[in-house]
């Protein structure tokens, strides 16, 4: 192929000899050759293909090769041949491809196949495939594959840790053991902990990289050196360390890059061994342990004893174990002799025996020494002999020592005055006097007897021990306390009380082994009824108490009583360990610091504070504290609670009350005035305005200062304070002179009454009545003059009760209104007035004006007959207005002012009709000249079309509307009002006959048509959409078929509908036409949405156009 910017090379001239000669160079070559036809049929082949498969021509001409496929190949043919097919198709030569076929002798042979299409003369197509042997390269392939896995396999299941890295510190590759070694690896050496790095040699080879003097002074890091050898640490992830070793070779890779290869091995079971040899050889030497082993190949083993060097400083230059592994008879004390015999005996003989014996070393001085021989055969049929020998001279020193405190022990049992006994199985094995005596066994052998039979005759200790076996069997401690009843032969001495403790004191095992202390509590028991008789006197007095009481101890609740928790309203286990001041209203744990100076100067505090209680209320509550030892806080405090709400309360609304009542006396209007033996006590604000003062300036004064000089003024009586009865008023009403010179009239009254305290007092309600009497004066004044003004004014003017509607005053000109005096009016009703008619109506009027708080208005007309003219009816403007006398409160009287208007209506009414016939002059005029006008334009549109045939249908259509309209106007001329349907149809109709010369029948159908009339707003819209509708018709009828009109009225619409010969387009919708300037569009766009509806549809062979009119779009009128 060319490559860009280059020339494709020039085809080369090959003739149909050269191909010939190239194919049959081909045939003969030692390749497999093979000829396929388009369904890739083998057409021929040649020897070589013959020999490579083994079967003869005619075995494979006419075949298809995949049938010599192995079947799991066969699949992916298919796929491929279409492969080939494409690139062929592109370049006549198909991409290499790997086969694989079984030959005759049913071996797999691999080959390689390369392809080319070739068409022959007729193009017909062909391929041509070449095939190069490849099963030798497949075997070779499969064993180095099957060699490689082996390796892997063997590399994997070694239990030796094996690494791979490159120069660069890369891990190539590592086994799971090494994974197990060394932990989490990381991507690098140079990532490595430094003990890796230098297990791997790897700090070695850096310094080499580095250093040509580091690279030959490590010779074992060169591809074909020796391997290097090293040993090291390593922490691993959890924190413990592994002693490992590594060996680690260079070699060459195939790519000629240097390889590390390490081989790393768990050095740790080593080093365990080591240790616990020397573990064992230091505790053989610090338990002077002698160990020695007789083997019939090598004689006695002994343990390696460690040379001086290696003993810890201070330590004897001989150790105790190497003392004990050759014991002479020299050193046996003659005591022990005869044991050392014994045990010289089993040696001789290989017999099992353990001897204890004395010596006296010359260094270590007197020792007791047990030995033991244990013969054994080992494994190979040897038999061998291992001797131990452990100084036991601190344990038989011990022994000594523990017979001796066994002995002690015995003799403070015996002398102790708890009872003390030990029992085994349910047997006592042994007791002290003490115990004896108490449960009265004096004189029987105790020793090995049952408890049960013992104390067969004592219930309750029966069943105390019964317990205590069941107890002591579970594992647990058991503790009680019995009574015992007397001797029944010293009847006169009280029952014994015994407090027992029983502990386990052997292992745990089936046989329960045990030690019980007894001792006697029949004093304490005495005493503890006597604190329980106090105990429970006290909890009386404690929880019946109805005052809550509480011991405190650091400011904290100990211990409350119901009382104290029913005041706070909480459970009193919820008040143990609370602050005591956290349940009063400020909530402060800390108490107030009066408190705590009274408790320590005096002992106790008393007072008041507000208890919270559990619903958040806050009650006041009396507290009393009092120290429980004097002068000693901590020594707890005893506080006694008790409820005085409702007194506070009390006092609270008692103050509250005459706080309130003082305040109300001193909103009123009404001064009150307490006066006592001395004077003036007390006066409210009203009273001190009154006087012109303050209550300092008239405290304890005669309430006779603020009197005028009449002696017999009332503030002058002094016998009101001794004469007048307690609850009895005298009323009065005089004038008083203030201090500011203010002098008025007041009414009041005196009231007596009586306090224990000061005495008897007189209570003064005074009234400032000065401005009444200035307001009814002035009121009498102006009802004198309103009296006046109604009766002089030439308004018709009524006051009516509004309960009653009766007349209660009215003026002349009312009362001449109706033809009466003014006189006959008072109290009458409108039912005794008027006509039972209008009585109704006014009536009514007056209701509804007595609800409204503005004017109303009403128009009334009243017929008076007089004797010269006979009736002559008014017209009254007459206006209601509700008054109420009370401010504050609904309307009581009902105000009527009424005015003749009579004249007034006549003048406008003669001028309403003037302006009526003016106007209906001038509508005539214009509708006229409106219609000439139009006929005149219509006349020019028609002559245009005339000049213009082009636009005269189009002109027509404008004309025929113009006419329309005319028509319109040309009704109206003569006619006053609404246009009537009827004409407006019968007009246009004549209008589009005239025009296109077409016959038109027109019907008309329903009661009264001619009472329809259109208003003035719709009467040009409905006007041109019946003459559109009508040259519609006439222009897509069929050749001069008749249309027909029909007008049909009915109680509620009027309908017209226009029907000619014709048919509607298939798919017709009359909502796909949009308002327009004509057509179809111009009577969508003209017809009210709300009052006219227009259907265009399809009936047999022709078409109706119906509209539909309903008020308001039209009227239904009076007929002419």
């Amino acid at each position: 192929m060319a490559g860009p910017g280059t020339a494709a090379p020039a085809p080369l001239p090959v003739t149909g000899e050269v191909v010939n000669a190239l194919i049959r160079l081909h045939w003969e070559s030692p390749f497999p050759v093979i000829l396929q036809d388009a369904a890739f049929r083998v057409v021929d082949l040649n020897a070589a293909c013959q020999r490579f498969l083994g079967y003869p021509p005619e075995r494979l001409i006419g075949r298809d090769p995949a049938e010599f496929m192995p079947p799991e190949d066969r699949s992916t043919l298919q796929a491929q041949r279409r492969q080939v097919r494409e690139e062929l198709l592109r370049s006549d030569v198909a991409p290499v491809q790997e086969r694989r076929l079984v030959d005759a002798d049913g071996r797999e042979r691999w080959a390689r196949v390369a392809g080319r299409a070739l068409r022959d003369d007729a193009g017909r197509l062909y391929y041509l495939s070449m095939l190069q042997d490849t099963t030798a390269e497949h075997v070779a392939r499969e064993r180095a594959d099957g060699s490689a896995r082996e390796l892997d396999d063997w590399f994997v299941l070694s239990p030796v840790g094996m690494l791979l890295y490159d120069d660069a510190g890369r891990l190539v590759r590592s086994n799971p053991a090494f994974q197990a070694l060394v932990g989490a690896l990381p991507a690098t050496l140079d990532e490595a902990p430094a003990p890796l790095q230098h297990l791997l040699a790897w700090e070695e080879r850096v310094g080499a990289r580095r250093s040509p003097e580091a690279a030959r002074a490590a010779p074992a890091l060169q591809p074909g050196g020796a391997p290097l050898v090293t040993q090291g640490w390593l922490t691993l992830g959890d924190g413990s360390q592994r002693h490992l070793r590594a060996t680690v070779r260079c070699y060459h890779a195939p790519d000629g890059q240097p390889r590390y290869m390490a081989v790393v091995e768990d050095r740790s079971a080593e080093e365990e061994r080591d240790l616990a040899q020397m573990q064992i050889g230091a505790l053989m030497d610090t338990a002077g342990v002698g160990l020695a082993t007789f083997q019939e190949s090598s004689g006695w083993v002994r343990q390696r004893i460690r040379p001086p060097a290696e003993l810890p400083a201070g330590a004897p230059s001989k150790p105790v174990s190497a003392a004990l592994q050759s014991i002479s008879r020299d050193i046996v004390a003659p005591e022990s002799m005869p044991e050392y015999e014994r045990l010289q005996h089993a040696l001789r003989h290989a017999q099992r025996a353990e001897v204890r014996y004395a010596i006296r070393h010359p260094e270590l001085g007197r020792r007791w020494l047990q030995t033991r021989v244990e013969p054994a055969t080992l494994a190979s049929g040897k038999r061998t002999t291992s001797v131990v020998t452990l100084d036991v001279t601190e344990q038989y020193l011990a022994q000594l020592r523990t017979e001796q405190l066994l002995h002690e022990l015995s003799t403070l049992l015996e002398i102790s005055t708890a009872g003390i006994a030990y029992v085994r199985a349910g047997v006592l094995v042994r007791c002290n006097r003490r115990f004896e005596a108490m449960l009265g066994l004096r004189g029987i052998r105790v020793a090995g007897a049952a408890l049960h039979e013992l104390f067969a005759r004592q219930p309750e200790a029966r069943r105390v021990i019964g317990d205590a076996l069941q107890a002591l069997t579970a594992g647990k401690r058991y503790e009680t306390e019995f009574e015992l009843p007397a001797d029944p032969a010293h009847p006169n001495r009280p029952p014994k009380w015994y407090a027992l403790s029983v502990r386990r004191s052997g292992p745990p095992g089936e046989t329960v082994e045990a030690t019980a202390l007894l001792s006697d509590i029949t004093r304490l028991k005495a005493q503890q009824a006597e604190l329980a008789d106090l105990a429970r006197d006290r909890a009386l007095m404690f929880n019946l108490s109805e005052v809550g009481i509480a011991f405190v101890r650091k400011g904290r609740l100990q211990q409350a009583n119901p009382a104290l928790a029913q005041l706070v309203g909480r459970p009193v286990d919820s008040l143990a360990g609370a602050p005591l001041n956290t349940l009063f209203g400020d909530g402060d744990e800390r108490p107030p610091v009066h408190e705590e100076a009274a408790l320590r100067e005096l002992g106790r505090w008393v007072g008041e504070r507000q208890l919270r209680r559990a619903d958040g209320r806050l009650i006041w509550v009396q507290l009393s504290l009092r120290l429980v030892r004097d002068g000693d806080p901590s020594g707890g405090i005893i506080a006694a609670i008790v409820n005085v709400d409702d007194r506070h309360r009390a006092e609270q609304v008692v103050a509250l009350q005459a706080e309130r009542t003082r305040a109300i006396l001193d909103s009123v209007l009404v001064g009150i005035v307490i006066v006592g033996p001395r004077g003036i006590e007390w006066m409210n604000r009203s009273a001190r305005r009154m006087f012109g003062g303050d209550l300092g300036d008239f405290l304890n004064q005669p309430i006779g200062t603020v009197a005028t000089p009449e002696p017999d003024h009332p503030f002058r009586q002094t016998h009101y304070i001794d004469e007048l009865v307690e609850g009895e008023a005298e009323t009065f009403e005089c004038q008083v002179k203030a201090r500011d010179g203010r002098q008025f009239w007041v009414v009041g009254n005196v009231v007596a009454t009586g306090r224990e305290a000061t005495g008897r007092q007189l209570t003064y309600a005074l009234l400032d009545i000065e401005r009444r009497r200035t307001a009814e004066q002035r009121m009498s004044q102006a009802q004198a003059s309103l009296q006046r003004v109604i009766e002089a004014a030439p308004l018709a003017i009524t006051l009516r009760d509004a309960r009653t509607l009766k007349v209660l005053q009215v003026n002349q000109v009312a009362a001449r209104s109706v033809g009466r005096t003014p006189a006959d009016l008072i109290g009458l009703a409108p039912e005794e007035i008027f006509p039972p008619e209008v009585a109704r109506q006014r009536r009514a009027d007056m209701v509804e004006a007595l609800g409204s708080r503005d004017v109303t208005q009403r128009e009334y007309r009243v017929v008076r007959r007089h004797a010269l003219d006979g009736e002559a009816p008014s017209i009254w403007d007459a206006r209601y207005l509700p008054v109420a006398t009370v401010a504050g409160q609904p309307p009581n009287q009902l105000l009527l002012v009424a005015t003749d208007v009579s004249e007034q209506r006549a003048a406008q009414q003669a001028k309403f009709d003037a302006a009526i016939t003016q106007r209906e002059m001038l509508v005539k005029e214009v509708h006229h000249r409106i219609k000439n006008n139009l006929q005149g334009v219509a006349g020019l549109l028609q002559q245009i079309a005339q000049r213009k045939p082009e636009v005269a249908p189009a002109i027509a259509e404008v004309v025929g509307q113009v006419q329309a309209i005319a028509q319109v106007y040309g009704l109206q001329i003569g006619v006053t009002g609404p246009l009537r349907v009827k004409a407006l149809v019968e007009s246009i109709t004549n209008s589009v006959q005239r025009t296109f010369g077409c016959q038109m029948q027109l019907s008309v159908r329903g009661p009264q048509p001619e009472a329809w009339a259109l208003p003035e707003a719709e009467s040009i819209p409905v006007a041109l959409t019946i003459n559109e509708l009508l040259t519609n018709a006439v222009k897509h009828s069929a050749g001069l078929a008749r249309v027909d009109c029909t007008l049909e009225v009915a109680e509620e619409a009027v309908t017209v509908t226009i029907a000619n010969l014709g048919r509607l387009p298939e798919g017709f919708q009359l909502s796909r036409f949009p308002g327009g300037v004509s057509g179809l569009g111009l009577v969508r766009a003209l017809l009210p949405r709300r009052s006219a509806t227009f259907a265009l549809e399809q009936h047999g062979d022709h078409v109706r156009a119906v509209v539909t009119l309903v008020p308001p779009g039209v009227t239904r009128l009076m007929p002419l």
